[in-house]
């Protein structure tokens, strides 16, 4: 079921919003000073791409440079993705078919939020991207 709803999450905008992550983390790996955020959006781009089947968890050995650097991704990018998550998500649970997009849209709302200090992983007996491997 999950790889169904990967390809059709795929099909139905993931692909986009992946390539959209794609570009700011280009630019912003462009941008010597910015390269955390480049990692952070290359890694919800990766999230982004195949969903079902992963979760976003806090890493333990998060310190404050990730505060500091969340504080600063919030007021530049992170409720402008917030909000657009949340608008694409109430727009795909319109269709009984998009209630499970639309979820996945709410799921990436917190990372969108904080990205640094977090990690994805397989969840398990969950069918994840191939190799199941831990994004950090």
């Amino acid at each position: 079921m999950r790889v169904a709803l990967n390809v059709i999450w795929l099909i139905f905008g993931g692909l986009w919003l992946a390539l959209g992550y794609l570009v700011a983390a280009v630019i912003c790996c462009i941008l010597i000073v910015t390269i955390p955020f480049g990692i952070a959006s290359a890694r919800i781009a990766l999230f982004a791409l195949w969903p079902f089947g992963r979760e976003i968890v806090r890493r333990g050995d998060a310190g404050a440079a990730s505060t500091v650097g969340n504080v600063i991704w919030f007021v530049f990018f992170g409720w402008w993705l917030a909000l657009g998550h949340l608008f694409t998500g109430i727009a795909m649970c319109i269709t009984i078919i998009g209630i499970p997009l639309g979820l996945a849209n709410f799921k990436l709302i917190p990372v969108s939020f904080t990205p640094l200090g977090r990690e994805i992983r397989a969840i398990p007996g969950g069918v994840a991207a191939p190799g199941q491997f831990v994004v950090r």
